[in-house]
């Protein structure tokens, strides 16, 4: 870690443990605290900011694995890698070799008050979320900011032995990842390469469904746009435009997909949106209730598994290193407790 000593990031892990759980009540339009030191380049476009536990300017054949941690609607992404390198402290042995990458999707607001370059790439406060274009410096989708991080990691010159991708994100992070898991199109330069890739979605208030039903019908009934993108399919972004729905649930379907679970996730939902009361009125049912959804539609049985993290609630650092969050991101035996 280059902006923060690791020393540091331990002192501060329960003070942002309290940031993330808290974040969807927490107004998003003030800039960031902290820009992420790291960019890359994302097609020539515009640049993206981000963090990197090591330099992937140069080889790298230690690391065998590259976590990618999706922050929420703060763009807190420091916060996000302190609770990363928790993460990767936990794992022990398995967590020196993994690359940690924490991506930051900026709004003007914080273009503005850092004072950023023109080219470092910026989203409205929520488009990013969903897939949406930039404002600028070129109309980026913050899905195709991800395919570029994903193209990085297939470079076999800067990892040679390089084999699984995890794409992760709690609370609004997992909202992004479990949409990126259904349109994101960077999984294919990994698979050319023999590089496994498995989506992470933790506590998220909402889910993208691909039918009109929901779990709570009369909710759904009376709320104009109940399915439009990101709740359902309806008006989707230009980066999701050329698949049809039955073609992004196909690919979901067939996607390393994990959903991790808090018992106690039970306090009533950010997402207090009638799309997202639709789906249930807390997110531990939210995410039962899709799953077993998705287990129902008949498009063969998905590549998904629900793992319960028994006894923690909203909390990032405490579901991420728990013995099924460490499963999940780095193979390490253990959850069967958990299920």
């Amino acid at each position: 870690m280059r902006a923060l000593s690791w020393m540091a990031a331990i002192a501060l892990v329960l003070i942002c443990g309290r940031a993330l759980a808290a974040e969807d009540e927490i107004p998003h339009d003030k800039p960031v605290k902290v820009v992420a030191d790291a960019r890359l380049s994302v097609g020539g476009q515009g640049l993206l900011p981000l963090y990197l536990s090591s330099d992937w300017s140069m080889p790298l054949p230690a690391i065998s694995r590259a976590v990618i941690v999706l922050h929420g609607r703060l763009r807190n992404a420091d916060e996000y890698y302190l609770s990363a390198h928790t993460a990767q402290v936990a794992a022990g042995d398995d967590g020196k070799s993994a690359l940690m990458i924490v991506p930051q999707f900026l709004a003007q607001v914080d273009v503005d008050a850092h004072k950023l370059p023109a080219d470092m790439l910026r989203w409205s406060l929520a488009g990013w979320e969903g897939g949406e274009a930039a404002l600028a410096p070129n109309p980026v989708s913050s899905f195709a900011a991800l395919d570029a991080i994903l193209a990085k990691l297939s470079d076999r010159r800067i990892f040679p032995n390089l084999k699984q991708v995890v794409i992760s994100g709690h609370s609004g992070g997992g909202q992004v990842a479990q949409r990126y898991a259904i349109a994101g199109k960077g999984e294919t330069a990994l698979s050319r390469q023999h590089i496994g890739v498995r989506y992470v979605v933790a506590n998220p208030s909402s889910y993208a469904y691909f039918s009109a039903e929901r779990p709570v019908p009369a909710i759904a009934a009376s709320c104009q746009g109940y399915n439009v993108w990101k709740y359902g399919m309806d008006g989707r972004p230009p980066y999701l435009a050329d698949a049809t729905p039955e073609a992004l649930e196909q690919r979901y379907v067939e996607r390393d997909v994990i959903y991790l679970l808090g018992t106690l996730d039970t306090k009533p939902a950010a997402d207090k949106s009638c799309m997202g009361e639709a789906q249930g009125p807390n997110r531990y049912v939210r995410g039962h209730a899709y799953a077993d959804a998705m287990a129902k539609r008949g498009h063969g049985t998905p590549n998904h598994r629900v793992w319960d993290i028994a006894g923690v609630g909203h909390d990032g650092d405490k579901m991420l290193t728990s013995k099924c969050g460490l499963a999940a991101l780095f193979d390490i035996p253990g959850c069967g407790a958990e299920r």
